[in-house]
């Protein structure tokens, strides 16, 4: 019986394995078939079922930018069952966003990013339509203006003051020729600044339980959305959540959610208080700017929903701490730019020619920041870290010069840049005016580890850690 139970076992699993086999060879054919004839991008030699994953390595930013000898600017790549195209010069970045930004507008989703319809609220995420339009006004008009962001500039400089005294007691009660791990502070201060603007209150504090909560769940957010996950590669298999990064997800979004939520139910009441009482002496916030907001247009919805303005809170954490602090961590470790080196990837609306290359639907697209922005082309010395090189330059980042796009460009370009350059400059400045810097006394400049790391963003593998040295004027 038991021997009868084994074989009707495996006949079922091998008979799986053939369907799943026969299915995908079909679906193969079908794809070849539709495509014979049309001239697509180069690619490099894949595997079967693999394809080319076995050529991205540990850092594929690096990798993938190494295809461009061989291959070209615009490369074609098939990771596990999904087409792929990438961006790797200036060239084709110009002609991408000039000429075909609408075509390639609508965002590739990770199965992470589906948790509890994350992405249907994200402004960077949200699909292309009057929702995305209406989140984007909000924040190009009401919230990220000059004038708001200058109102701020006291939070802001509160935010950088206590960092560099975290710093500078860190450092006090270290041992002689131990360094501090810059990037943790700049995070902190960083998150902090974020929760003033948006909530009016500091969230990497110790003596709140509920900000400690928030923090440690997005964290976890930004960990599992920064997992490779077979999922993504391989959809039908999502269901089965191989990694757990999925129920991880969940349980992280859930918890900043839940206490997210908290937090606008009790802006909400105060405000009732705040108009029974004829008070406006409040500085508003963000989050009054998402509450008080009243739809114009007829297909635009009347006010912002108590679950879209919740994960606006968490996008704008997800968006603004983590890549702040991986850019100074870059810049105090002699690195060149973009924090993110693949920009969030794009997929093709419908079959198109891009560089005389034809990029069938559904395509995802990922632009090579970090590629780009050491385009020999474009560049002089371009693996070497020069900031001079921009003095005298008209060169910006604000997304019409396509050699350097650490912000992206076109119409889903990020909308935060009218803050980070005040956050990022203010920030990097006063660690460069309070302090002078030393390397830990056991490790030499030339022999400091460069090497990168995987995530949301990219950072060194080798966490940045210095020696601090009070500034005496």
């Amino acid at each position: 019986m038991i021997q009868n139970r084994a074989a009707m076992e495996f006949n079922w699993t091998v008979g799986l394995i053939s369907f799943i086999t026969l299915f995908c060879s079909i679906l193969i054919r079908r794809k070849k078939a539709a495509t014979a004839g049309k001239r697509q991008p180069p690619a490099p030699p894949g595997w079967p079922v693999f394809g080319n994953l076995f050529n991205l390595g540990s850092v594929p930013h690096r990798t993938v930018a190494g295809l461009a000898t061989e291959y070209g600017p615009v490369v074609r790549l098939k990771l596990g069952s999904v087409n792929t195209v990438s961006i790797l010069s200036a060239k084709a970045a110009t002609e991408l966003f000039k000429n075909h930004d609408l075509t390639f507008v609508e965002r590739t989703i990770t199965e992470t990013s589906k948790s509890h319809d994350y992405d249907k609220s994200s402004l960077a995420l949200a699909p292309y339509g009057m929702y995305w339009r209406v989140l984007r006004k909000i924040c190009t008009v009401e919230m990220l203006v000059a004038k708001r962001i200058n109102q701020s500039s006291d939070v802001r400089r509160q935010c950088v003051d206590n960092m560099l005294d975290w710093i500078e007691t860190e450092a006090n009660s270290a041992k002689t020729g131990k360094g501090v791990h810059v990037a943790k502070f700049v995070f902190l201060a960083s998150f902090n600044l974020l929760g003033n603007l948006m909530l009016s209150r500091d969230l990497a504090n110790p003596d709140s339980k509920l900000g400690s909560e928030f923090f440690t769940s997005m964290l976890g957010l930004m960990e599992w959305g920064g997992h490779p996950n077979i999922s993504d590669l391989y959809p039908w298999l999502k269901w089965f959540d191989l990694q757990g990064l999925r129920s991880k997800m969940d349980r992280d979004v859930g918890k900043a959610m839940e206490i997210a939520t908290g937090w606008v139910k009790e802006r909400v009441e105060k405000r009732l208080k705040e108009a029974e009482q004829c008070s406006s002496e409040r500085r508003k916030d963000f989050l009054d700017v998402l509450l008080d907001y009243e739809g114009t247009g007829k297909d635009e919805p009347e006010k912002m929903s108590e679950r879209d303005i919740t994960i606006f809170i968490l996008e704008i954490f997800l968006a603004g701490s983590e890549t702040t602090s991986s850019t100074i961590d870059d810049h105090k470790g002699n690195a060149t730019h973009a924090p993110i080196p693949f920009l969030v990837p794009r997929k093709a609306r419908h079959d198109t020619n891009f560089m005389g290359y034809h990029i069938p639907k559904d395509s995802q697209l990922f632009v090579n920041a970090w590629a780009i922005g050491r385009d020999p082309e474009c560049w002089e010395n371009p693996n070497s870290f020069e900031p001079e090189r921009f003095l005298g330059s008209t060169i910006d980042y604000k997304g019409q010069h396509f050699e350097l796009i650490p912000f992206g460009a076109g119409r889903r370009m990020c909308v935060g840049v009218p803050l980070a350059q005040r956050v990022l400059h203010l920030v990097l400045g006063s660690l460069l005016h309070e302090f002078d810097w030393e390397v830990e006394s056991h490790v030499q400049p030339e022999t400091l580890d460069m090497s990168d790391k995987m995530g949301v963003v990219v950072r060194k593998l080798e966490a940045l850690k210095a020696i601090p040295k009070k500034v005496k004027y």
